[in-house]
This record gives C-alpha cells, structure tokens and sequence, in this order.
C-alpha cells in the first residue's frame, strides 16, 4: 500500500509517555531526595563514614529546611533528567515524498527517490540509498511493529531480515589494503573511541566513513565493514 501524496504519519513515543515524563521524573527526583536526606542522618551517626564533614554540616540545618532542599534538589534533578529525555527523543515522520529525522534541534530530510531500504539493525533505524550507502542510522527504542506498518503504509521497502548487505562485511584489521583513503585511520581512531566510550566521537568518525563509501557495523566489539557500490 502507498499513502497519498501529501499526508504524512509522524511515529514517537506515545503521547502519554511525552507528557508524562515531565511529570514522573521531578516525583521519582522528590521522592530520591527525600529518601537520600533520610540516609544522611544515619550514614551520619556510623563509626567511621566518608565526608563526614559535609554530611554533618548538612544535618545541621534546621527541618524543615533540611528535608524541604532535599526534595527541591531531587525534583530539579528529575527536571533535567526530563528535559535531556525530551531531547533525545526522535521523531520519524514519513511520507510518500519523504522521511524527517527530528532529535532534540537536529532535523534531517530523507527524499523518498534516495531510500533503498529501510531497516533496523538492532536498536538502531537505518536507512540506505540506491549504492548500498549508508544515509542515516538513528537510535530506535520504541514500538517496531507500528513503525514497520507505517513505512508499508507510504509504500517504503522496510526490510524484516535486516541489513540486505549483512554478508558482505568484513573483519576490520588494522592497514585493510583494499579500504579508500584515510579510511584505515578513521577506524582505528573509531576504535579508541569505543574504547574510552567517546560515543561522540565515534559516531562522527563512522558519518566521515560514510562519505568515503564505507559502511561499518560493530558486533562483539569488533568493527566490520563494506564498501558502498561506486556509480
């Protein structure tokens, strides 16, 4: 089935979980203070206990006070964890033109003529062109069999075996001869990357592997790699 020209379907998070993680995250936040306040007075009162100078100096301020800040910290603590969820929530909106990629203030547009396949490769959505290259790949947690419907719905050729090209990879070794480039360099700065778990970093360098044609995938900790087809 192909969806009209026109209409688009946005998959997300439900609703609910949107609104309320704005909601859940202070409470839990409140709920962690107070329970952290209640230790520190008995932590406080043991033999022998690390910053015990802070912890004293903290249980002399008077209640409520004390138990007051404690849970105004947990819940501006649940804030920030809410706010840094928010924005690392992806949006896939899809229709028969195009796919958007919204996560936090970064948007990327996929043109539907660009997309070969769409696929998840683990926990991650990937989306590659006519060459076999890689065009997007995007963290993916939520409801597969909705998204997998609704890239049927507007006519998307969505994979459910996965990466169409997962026995074309190889073993990366260190000065592989027949990859393009800096791309040997790339990927050994890749793998100290992962090392110091400098996730950053390491997706960055695998965008630059793209633009050389080179596609990578890690299993076991362990890189693997093919070359995207050349026009």
């Amino acid at each position: 089935m192909t969806g009209q020209a026109g209409t688009e379907t946005t998959v997300a998070e439900p609703k609910w979980v949107q609104i309320g993680s704005w909601i859940i995250c202070p409470v839990l936040g409140a709920v962690a203070g107070y329970l952290l306040r209640l230790l520190a007075g008995w932590v406080v009162n043991l033999p022998w206990v690390p910053f015990e100078g802070p912890l004293k100096l903290y249980n002399s301020i008077p209640e409520p006070a004390r138990t007051l800040g404690a849970i105004a910290i947990g819940v501006i603590a649940g804030l920030v964890f809410a706010f840094f969820w928010a924005q690392d929530r992806l949006f896939v909106t899809i229709s028969a033109e195009r796919v958007g990629l919204k996560r936090g203030d970064t948007e990327n547009h996929l043109e539907r003529p660009a997309i070969s396949s769409v696929f998840l490769d683990g926990k991650k959505l990937v989306f590659l062109g006519e060459s076999g290259e890689e065009l997007a790949r995007e963290t993916w947690e939520m409801n597969n069999e909705r998204l997998r419907e609704v890239f049927r719905e507007h006519g998307y050729p969505w994979h459910d075996g996965g990466d169409p090209y997962a026995g074309e990879y190889k073993l990366w070794v260190e000065d592989t001869p027949d990859l393009p480039g800096s791309a040997n360099a790339l990927l050994k700065a890749r793998k100290r990357a992962q090392e110091k778990r400098e996730t950053d970093e390491a997706a960055e360098m695998r965008r630059e592997l793209v633009k050389l044609g080179v596609v990578v995938r890690d299993d076991n900790k362990r890189q693997y790699y093919r070359l995207a087809k050349q026009n």
